[in-house]
């Protein structure tokens, strides 16, 4: 894997690359399903350490100093961060507000999609880092109100996120929607996510 700062995704040309790389594997050339696809993804990637750090030993790793890990192929794998910050809210809040701007101007995605997909991507990082709703939705008051209030529903004891955000893989060749796609019927996705 190729280590990437991750100021790297406020760089027109660095993300230009991104996307195209994604236009490839998705077999797309539909910029704004690109844009939404790529950010889909790195959003997680580049919540995750200091989401996991939060949680895991109450102190928060420095979201802007945090080193991306990049697959040849352009996919972003995963994310490590050493240095510590006292008020990680406000610096995710610059750092996400930067990364939306520059994929949203690239791709022409909306802002707001790019936002909601930030708060899935948050609320998916907390739980898998063992957290409840409660702390991504004080987490996410923390980084300001542009970011959606995480949202949670139980499915068969299970607690999921009910997404705000729509990841458009649909959109691209051969694909489906995912399991808990908001752009289905409420009664399709239950029935999904209780199969799952």
């Amino acid at each position: 894997m190729i280590p990437v700062p991750v100021a790297a995704i406020q760089d027109p040309e660095w993300l230009t690359a991104q996307l195209a790389a994604a236009g490839t594997r998705f077999r797309t050339a539909d910029q704004v399903v690109t844009g939404v696809l790529w950010w889909y993804s790195a959003s997680s990637v580049l919540l995750g350490p200091t989401v996991e750090s939060l949680l895991g030993t109450g102190r928060a790793l420095d979201p802007a100093a945090v080193t991306l890990y990049l697959h040849p192929d352009g996919r972003l794998l995963d994310a490590r961060g050493s240095a510590e910050c006292a008020d990680p809210g406000p610096r995710l809040r610059r750092l996400l507000s930067a990364a939306i701007t520059t994929v949203a101007t690239l791709s022409g995605a909306s802002p707001r999609a790019l936002w909601a997909i930030a708060t899935d991507s948050l609320a998916n990082r907390v739980l898998w880092a063992g957290g409840g709703p409660e702390d991504a939705v004080k987490l996410a008051s923390e980084i300001g109100q542009e970011l959606p209030r995480p949202r949670f529903v139980d499915v068969g004891g299970r607690t999921v996120v009910r997404r705000a955000s729509c990841c458009l893989v649909y959109e691209t060749p051969g694909a489906d929607k995912c399991v808990s796609c908001p752009r289905q019927l409420p009664a399709d996705r239950l029935r999904r996510l209780q199969a799952w």
